[in-house]
């Protein structure tokens, strides 16, 4: 055997067979993973943790339950609409009233400052949907169309469009500027109390006193889904801005749900009141506030209630009074303030002193998400 043919052997490795000798080829065999794939476990996400949330300023001045705030996109101001059929706005910083504007006949329940144009929009009791100009302090528009009160309102990010819903049980999509309707969306049984929009579909999404959540794709007029989930009323909704999903809120309980479709995610239960409204910051905190005045912060990802505190009424209210209407956290998500019944408007910030070794999380038990 010549040293080229040999040295092969040396090194353990196989000589070279002859041209003229016939090779066998065996298929090659990759062990079983072809044939049985093994299922990853379901990995639970640890909740976030968040500091407390305490009470920063109170705020008087309406004369009426606080039923509606918007904040203004400069993040300086904001409005509330209340029972006392003004909007009044404060200054955010300071909590001073810089105006008061009037112009409804009965009780204020929505109210949302656009963030491309210098208006202000505000809806009704009364029937009344209005577009203020904020550089003149007037009202310059008015949408009419609604057989009842009108009870929520939002406006669409993107298109100059507004959408409301109220006692007729329509959802009404309006063009700001000609002040025409462009859809009447019909299909709900009972008063639509709670509206939301975004720029994608579904573009448009109500809550309905038939404890019903639909879905509308706004090009087509017409429902894309119907989610009939809760047993009850549902009266408030939140959008999350940071994924694509949402929240909605009736008696007892909250429910998230994936977009485009509706897919069900995960249940938060606990806190044993009706629930009127939620809000969602940027760093996933929502807040459920109650009609007995409870408030509740979960972390939005895992469910986590790591917060629960009670409203406290202003001094010479009764404790029945102990209610909260409305709430929305500031642009930078610091800030949360809320609208209750004891005619007060309230800020809250997060502790800062607080850190994780003084609120650590407890009793965190991940439940497996029910069907239903």
């Amino acid at each position: 055997m010549e040293y080229d043919q040999l040295l092969p052997v040396l090194q353990n490795k196989q000589a070279p067979k002859p041209e003229n000798q016939l090779v066998r080829h065996e298929p090659k065999r990759e062990g079983n993973q072809a044939l049985i794939r093994i299922k990853e476990s379901r990995k639970i996400p640890k909740p976030k943790w968040h500091a407390p949330w305490k009470l920063m300023r109170v705020i008087s001045g309406h004369t009426g339950w606080v039923r509606s705030i918007s904040v203004d996109p400069s993040n300086q101001w904001f409005a509330t609409g209340a029972g006392d059929r003004i909007i009044k706005i404060w200054d955010l910083a300071s909590g001073t009233l810089k105006l008061s504007l009037t112009g409804h006949v009965s009780s204020i329940r929505g109210v949302v400052v656009s963030e491309r144009h210098p208006y202000l929009f505000s809806c009704g009791e009364d029937k009344k949907l209005l577009c203020w100009d904020l550089e003149t302090n007037q009202v310059i528009r008015d949408y009419h169309g609604h057989l009842s009160g009108i009870y929520s309102l939002d406006m669409h990010p993107n298109l100059d469009l507004l959408v409301s819903g109220g006692r007729d049980s329509t959802v009404r999509v309006w063009d700001i500027r000609t002040r025409q309707q462009v859809h009447v969306l019909t299909g709900h049984k009972n008063t639509v109390s709670a509206i939301k929009c975004q720029e994608v579909d579904p573009q448009i999404i109500s809550g309905s006193s038939d404890s019903t959540i639909r879905l509308w794709d706004l090009a087509a007029g017409k429902a894309m889904t119907t989610l009939t989930h809760h047993k009850k009323s549902v009266r408030a909704l939140a959008v999350s801005p940071t994924d694509f999903t949402f929240a909605s809120a009736s008696t007892g309980n909250i429910r998230q749900w994936k977009c485009p479709d509706g897919d069900f995610i995960q249940s938060l239960s606990g806190q044993q009141s009706i629930i009127n409204t939620l809000s969602i910051n940027q760093d996933g905190v929502l807040f459920s506030g109650g009609d007995n005045g409870s408030m509740y912060f979960w972390d939005y990802k895992t469910g986590y209630n790591f917060q629960t505190a009670e409203a406290q009424v202003q001094p010479g209210s009764l404790e029945a009074e102990a209610g909260i209407f409305c709430s929305a956290f500031d642009r930078t998500g610091s800030r949360l303030i809320t609208g209750e019944a004891d005619k007060t408007i309230k800020i809250w910030k997060e502790d800062e002193n607080a850190s994780e070794s003084t609120h650590p999380i407890t009793n965190w038990r991940p439940t497996l998400a029910k069907p239903y």
